[in-house]
C-alpha cells in the first residue's frame, strides 16, 4: 500500500467514523426521547434508560455503517476535490481506478467492523438491552433464550415458544415449585389467550402433579389462569432476530422448518446480515462517481444532501423489497440483494462514463 492510497484510507475511515458518531448520537437522542415517555413506568428510571441507550448503541452503529461510509466519503473526497488534491493525485500518475481502489480497501475495513460489532457484540447487548426494559418496566424476571421465552413469577417458571401473530401464545409450559424449591406440577397448554384483569384462558393442557408418594396426570379443555404477567411483556417476541448472530439464526431457521412453521421473516434477517457489509462497498461506489464527476466548488451542504438523498432513496428500496416479498413470498435471498444488485449497477456505470471521460 502506498502512500497515497493509505492517505486515501485514511482520510475516509476518519470521515466514516465522525459521521457514525454523529450518526450515533443523532439516533440516540431520538430514542431517548421515545423512552423518556415511559419514565417511571415500574422501575425505569433515568439510569436505566442510559443503560438501555448504550446497550443498544452495537446494533444501531451496525446499521449505521453503510450510511456513514456514504456520508464519510462523500465529505472526504468532496474536500478533496475542492482542494485540488485529487487533480495532484492524478498528476503524480494515480488512475481514477487507483483512487477507487484505495475506497475500496477503506471499505473493507469498515465491514469488517461492521462483521465484528453486528456478529460478536451487536446480538449479545440487544439482548440485554430488552431484558432490562421489559423487567424494569414490569417488574418479573425475563430470560430470552435462543427457542423461547423465559418468564418468571414467584414459585413459577413460564417458557413461551411461540407468540401468534394475533398476540396469543402457542407451545406454553408452566413449571411451579413448592416451598422446598421441589418441582411440584407442570402444566403444558397449546395455546393461551389474554382476557382481561390479568387472566389468561390456557386450552388444551395436559398436567402433572408431582410428589414423592406418587405423580399424578389429567389433561383438560381449558383452565383459567391467574397472573400478573403483561401482554405487552410476551410481545417483546418469543426470538428477536436482532438478537441473534448469523449462527443462531440458521439454526433457528432449520428450527422453525422442522417444525413446519414460517421462517420467511428471519430468512430475510439472515441474509441481510450477510449482504449489509457489502452495503458498505456499494455506498461507497455510489459517492464516487458523484465526487470525482462534480465540478470543483460544491459545499459540503450540497455534497451531504446528495448523500442523504441517496441513502434515504437507497433504504427506502430496501424497505419496499422486504415488505413485497414477504406479501408474496418471494425468494428472501433475491429480495434482500436486489436493492443493491440495481444501485450498485447504476454506480458501476456511473464510474465508467467519469473513467472514460477522464
Amino acid at each position: 500500500m502506498n502512500v497515497l492510497t493509505q492517505y486515501i484510507v485514511k482520510e475516509i475511515l476518519k470521515g466514516s467514523f465522525i459521521a457514525l458518531i454523529l450518526l450515533l448520537t443523532l439516533f440516540n437522542l431520538f430514542t431517548l426521547a421515545d423512552e423518556l415517555k415511559d419514565i417511571g413506568k415500574g422501575s425505569y428510571d433515568l439510569p436505566a434508560i442510559f443503560t438501555y441507550l448504550a446497550l443498544t448503541s452495537p446494533r444501531v452503529c451496525y446499521e449505521l455503517v453503510p450510511a456513514s461510509a456514504l456520508l464519510g466519503s462523500l465529505f472526504v473526497l468532496g474536500a478533496m476535490g475542492n482542494n485540488r488534491e485529487l487533480i495532484a493525485m492524478r498528476a503524480a500518475g494515480v488512475s481514477v481506478l487507483g483512487i477507487i481502489q484505495s475506497v475500496l480497501v477503506a471499505g473493507a475495513i469498515l465491514a469488517t467492523f461492521a462483521i465484528g460489532m453486528g456478529e460478536l457484540i451487536a446480538p449479545t447487548a440487544e439482548t440485554s438491552a430488552q431484558m432490562l426494559r421489559a423487567t424494569a418496566q414490569n417488574q418479573q424476571l425475563v430470560s430470552n433464550a435462543r427457542y423461547g421465552l423465559w418468564l418468571r413469577e414467584g414459585d413459577k417458571f413460564i417458557n413461551v415458544r411461540k407468540l401468534e401473530p394475533n398476540g396469543e401464545l402457542a407451545d406454553v409450559s408452566i413449571y411451579e415449585l413448592n416451598n422446598d424449591a421441589h418441582l411440584q406440577t407442570v402444566t403444558h397448554a397449546q395455546k393461551a389467550t389474554y382476557l382481561e384483569n390479568e387472566q389468561w384462558r390456557l386450552e388444551n393442557l395436559a398436567q402433572s402433579h408431582i410428589s414423592i408418594e406418587k405423580m399424578q396426570a389429567n389433561t383438560q379443555t381449558q383452565q383459567t389462569w391467574q397472573t400478573k404477567i403483561a401482554p405487552d411483556l410476551v410481545k417483546i417476541a418469543v426470538v428477536n432476530p436482532d438478537n441473534l448472530s448469523l449462527l443462531d439464526l440458521a439454526q433457528y431457521i432449520q428450527f422453525l422448518k422442522s417444525n413446519q412453521q414460517k421462517s420467511q421473516t428471519f430468512e430475510l434477517a439472515f441474509w441481510g446480515r450477510v449482504v449489509n457489509p457489502f452495503v458498505t462497498f456499494v455506498m461507497l461506489l455510489v459517492a464516487t462517481p458523484f465526487v470525482i464527476g462534480v465540478k470543483r466548488g460544491v459545499n459540503v451542504g450540497s455534497r451531504m444532501m446528495i448523500g442523504i438523498v441517496i441513502g434515504m432513496s437507497f433504504n427506502i428500496l430496501d424497505k419496499i423489497f422486504g415488505h413485497v416479498g414477504l406479501i408474496y413470498d418471494f425468494n428472501p435471498f433475491l429480495v434482500t440483494i436486489l436493492p443493491s444488485l440495481i444501485v450498485s449497477s447504476v454506480s458501476i456505470y456511473a464510474l465508467k462514463k467519469v473513467t472514460v471521460s477522464a
